[in-house]
């Protein structure tokens, strides 16, 4: 089988390694792919990104399956072009897509069936908003109601920090369109965690529990990122957070996107915190995340090509995703200043694998190193038992760093 995989990214990057690894699999295209995928086994990077001519790029080469890595060709409807061949493609359609796209149509989905969550509201005017955070507690929570690269939610702890998040998302236009409207809720403390599972159109199966870590500080400080690392499985996920989650979250999510017709194949990531009351759930996002996925790729134990299959034909069950005993650990390598001005075109020589895998970002490969295009540029994983795969991870790192890299030092253990 040929597969299409499109993206740049270490998530599109471990994904490809994940299925290479597949006897059935012959040939893989990365759309656009990165220095990192041009060098795996059985993959081939494609300069192409308009959605038109990679479906038809996908007809002509008899591509089997086609896996969407970030949200934004889901958004802009690129599952829908593919159906319109009767091409076999892993994502949501345009109208499923707006239970990312939009924060207020997840809340108001959310709310209709009785999915646990932060109390809400939604707002478009903005001295409707300036007047309800002035009368109300802190902290608060504000996101941006369209995508904004993961970087759309602020912790207000005072009614002028309110203002000044109110001003740049809905008049300044930090985050464009998608700050115009903005939900605000209620600040619930816990832990968080990832879930990320797979629809099939007819029932959801959860991978394993991920914890994600996005904060540029150690000790989950300073200005949020993309994402600095994550730990499989979730140490706070408890049995008893999982049983209330299937019940109040998941069970419920299937019963709406059947009520609603928002049926596809393809990824349900569950943005989770737990506390003493259980489970509440934060956010959807309907494509694999970053940087769990590069954790999770490690850690599958299933050929993920067979799991992809099942799940186009609906017949996903129970028992057919299945995980390593242990845990994984992936640290996020960016450049120095990320996420705000950060150095360009940081150097990696070429890496050697030793006990850990290396996915990369955006970036080339030139002369033997890679050479990176964007802020983050590096996720270093690796599994084990116990404290070896901090050992593992931190000791290559070592090996690599440089004064242009920036990464935290306590992914996993907070």
């Amino acid at each position: 089988m040929k597969i299409l995989i499109i993206g740049e990214g270490a998530r599109e990057h471990a994904i490809s390694k994940k299925l290479a690894k597949s006897d059935r699999v012959d040939k893989i295209f990365i759309a656009p792919g990165n220095g990192g995928t041009s060098r795996e086994n059985k993959c081939v990077n494609i300069p192409v990104t308009d959605f038109y001519e990679l479906r038809d790029f996908a007809e002509s080469e008899g591509v089997g399956i086609t896996i969407v890595g970030p949200e934004v060709p889901l958004m802009e409807g690129i599952v829908d072009i593919f159906h319109e061949k009767g091409l076999k493609i892993i994502g949501p359609d345009r109208k499923s897509s707006l239970l990312e796209g939009s924060k207020a149509f997840s809340k108001e989905f959310m709310k209709k069936y009785g999915i646990k969550t932060a109390a809400y509201e939604t707002f478009t005017d903005f001295d409707k908003a300036l007047q309800y955070v002035k009368g109300h507690e802190y902290p608060l929570v504000i996101k941006a109601d369209g995508l904004a690269q993961g970087k759309g939610v602020e912790i207000p702890f005072t009614y002028e920090d309110a203002r000044r998040i109110l001003e740049s998302f809905m008049l300044e236009g930090k985050f464009k369109d998608a700050g115009k409207t903005v939900v605000i809720e209620e600040f619930i403390t816990g832990k968080e965690a990832s879930i990320i599972s797979i629809f099939d159109g007819k029932s959801i199966h959860p991978f394993i529990s991920a914890m994600d870590h996005k904060k540029i500080g150690e000790g989950e400080t300073g200005l949020n990122t993309g994402g600095m690392g994550s730990l499989c499985p979730n140490p706070y996920y408890s049995e008893a957070v999982e049983k209330d989650f299937n019940e109040n979250i998941l069970a419920r999510t299937l019963q709406g996107l059947v009520a609603e017709n928002l049926i596809f194949t393809g990824i349900i990531f569950f943005g989770v915190i737990m506390n003493e009351k259980g489970a509440y759930l934060l956010e959807y996002n309907l494509r694999f995340g970053d940087p769990e996925t590069q954790s999770l790729m490690e850690h599958l134990d299933s050929d993920l090509l067979t799991i992809f299959e099942k799940a186009l034909d609906g017949t996903l069950a129970e028992g057919d995703i299945s995980f390593k005993d242990g845990k994984t650990l992936c640290v996020v390598l960016a450049a120095k200043g990320y996420p705000e001005t950060y150095v360009k075109n940081v150097e990696v020589s070429d890496l050697e694998d030793e006990g850990v895998s290396f996915y990369l970002y955006s970036s080339d490969y030139r002369d033997g190193k890679f050479i990176s295009k964007g802020g983050r540029f590096l996720s270093v994983v690796a599994h084990g038992k116990g404290d070896e795969v901090f050992d593992k991870v931190y000791g290559n790192i070592r090996k690599i760093e440089n004064e242009n890299v920036c990464y935290r030092r306590d992914i996993g253990r907070v």
